[in-house]
């Protein structure tokens, strides 16, 4: 049955020119395939930290209760363990729901955003639901090029979007690069820093925008992510660090119930556990390499510098099918054409076990 159509132009002229985007069916497996390995959308490859599965466990039978509005806990817990105030830090539903809050909190149609390419798709979706329109600047061999972006920005610029590492590349600025790019920009132009992969880089080398941005006095929203080391993404929980002002814009649109609290408690039991982020970090350097080794022995060159949990290769104009083949034999990985890499591989570095499945496919569909 088909329902009726509401009147011809009752939808926003924003949201009606973007591609429609229905929920996504399994895959189709090949016969005798039964195990689904997921290297396509970045997970990591461990679990919940201990501390966080117990935390799941007290909550009891207590799912008819809403969840504390607007992370009352988790904000001050996080504010305090960041040098922050807590009106300077929202908690959201991953680390994606805070780029959709920022884009309808600041920006107004005809404001320009200007969006490193490829990148993560939200940068610019988010963008022209609003009406405002994504200004591309391309890489420069995977890696944001910070002159192109400076030069990029006119009187209607708004924000400055930059994931670093970056999504699908997996190139990573260094502070000296990230202090350079934001204090560049003119006043009037916010710098939004995705940092959902930074825990996966060395600390005593990385750039950390909250302490070389916020810390050094320059305005930014810093967005960070409880999904992938920490291993919460089917919780899906985030947040952003910001100005007051910013941050106090983006609760405005935010609905107040919208982070459960399932994943409210299992992120704040995550919060002190040095010892097991440092395992995890060292244990994908390890899966990284060898996802490297399997990728160039079969004649896939991964972009050099990757920095997250994750590697990007150009597959060539057969990427798509290639990877439909992939996944008809139960392995999952994410053509970058979303991206804007239509020739492009994301690949997740998996447990050994799930490594091996990807060589196993890979040697069979070629």
């Amino acid at each position: 049955m088909s329902l009726p159509a509401p009147e011809r132009g009752i939808v926003r002229a924003s949201l009606a020119a973007l591609p429609r985007s229905p929920p996504t069916p399994p895959p189709a497996l090949d016969p005798g395939c039964e195990r689904i390995v997921s290297l396509g959308l970045n997970e990591g490859q461990f679990g919940p930290f201990p501390a966080a599965l117990e935390a799941l466990d007290q909550l009891g039978e207590t799912a008819n209760r809403y969840p504390a509005r607007g992370s009352y806990v988790l904000t001050r817990a996080l504010a305090e363990r960041l040098g922050v105030d807590p009106t300077e830090v929202v908690v959201t539903a991953g680390a994606d729901a805070a780029i959709g809050y920022a884009c309808q909190a600041l920006l107004d149609p005809g404001d320009e955003v200007l969006v490193p390419w490829p990148s993560f798709p939200s940068f610019v979706r988010d963008t022209r639901v609003r009406g405002a329109v994504p200004v591309f600047v391309p890489l420069d061999e995977g890696r944001v090029d910070l002159r192109a972006l400076v030069e990029a920005v006119t009187p209607r610029t708004k924000l400055v979007f930059v994931a670093t590492p970056n999504n699908p590349t997996g190139t990573a600025l260094a502070p000296a690069e990230l202090e350079a790019l934001v204090w560049e920009l003119p006043a009037h132009v916010l710098p939004v820093v995705d940092e959902a992969y930074l825990d996966f880089m060395d600390e005593e080398t990385r750039a950390d925008a909250i302490d070389h941005v916020l810390g050094a006095g320059r305005a930014a929203l810093v967005l960070r992510t409880f999904s992938k080391l920490y291993g919460l993404a089917g919780l899906r929980i985030g947040f952003a660090v910001g100005p007051a002002e910013v941050v106090d814009a983006m609760r405005k649109v935010q609905r107040g119930y919208d982070v459960g609290a399932p994943a409210q408690v299992a992120a704040l039991a995550s919060l002190d556990n040095p010892a097991e982020v440092a395992r995890r970090r060292a244990e994908t350097v390890v899966a990284r390499a060898s996802l490297i080794d399997l990728l160039t022995a079969r004649g896939l060159a991964p972009l050099p510098g990757a920095a997250g949990n994750f590697v990007f290769v150009d597959a060539g104009p057969n990427a798509q099918e290639r990877a439909e083949r992939l996944a008809r034999r139960g392995v999952l990985v994410q053509p970058t054409g979303p991206f804007g890499a239509p020739h492009g591989l994301r690949i997740t570095a998996g447990a050994p076990d799930e490594l091996e499945r990807l060589a196993a496919a890979l040697d069979a569909v070629g």
